[in-house]
């Protein structure tokens, strides 16, 4: 039985292995035409307005999902405060690295 963390290496050299071969454009394309498809028929259940409109509106309705979805992410997210960006952590910031929220450094 594999561990965890080896269930995770073997999905990712499936993956950079699955990229190699082919086009990741290619690989969603159905799954992309899906998700579109989605927006298509809420604007238009019945198919009744002309191609050019329902396109419009489809994408309407596609960028006020993500906007949705921004603005649930953005109430979700902690804020940190003026004084908690201004400060180095751990000193890392001093030495000359720069440090990523959630990155963990690794000694040199």
């Amino acid at each position: 039985m594999l561990t965890p963390e080896q269930r995770s290496l073997r999905a990712r050299i499936a993956a950079h292995s699955l990229h190699a071969q082919r086009d990741p454009r290619e690989t969603t394309a159905r799954a992309r035409e899906t998700f579109l498809a989605r927006f298509l028929r809420e604007v238009d259940p019945e198919g009744v307005l002309p191609p050019a409109e329902r396109q419009r509106r489809a994408e309407h309705a596609r960028k006020a999902y993500f906007a949705r979805l921004a603005l649930r992410r953005s109430r979700k997210r902690p804020r940190r405060s003026a004084q908690d960006e201004a400060a180095p952590a751990d000193g890392a910031r001093a030495a000359g690295r720069e440090v990523r929220r959630g990155s963990v450094d690794s000694p040199d």
